[in-house]
């Protein structure tokens, strides 16, 4: 997709994730929402 998010159908069953993690991008977008920093 691009150099942060990647979609591999064989991690967290396809979802969009922080590149090299399984942390699902709605999960980072869920916290910057509820006022979470990048720190």
């Amino acid at each position: 997709m691009n150099e942060f998010i990647s979609i591999n159908p064989k991690i967290c069953h396809g979802q969009a994730c922080v590149r090299g993690t399984r942390i699902p991008v709605h999960q980072v977008i869920r916290m910057l929402a509820n006022g979470d920093t990048v720190e």
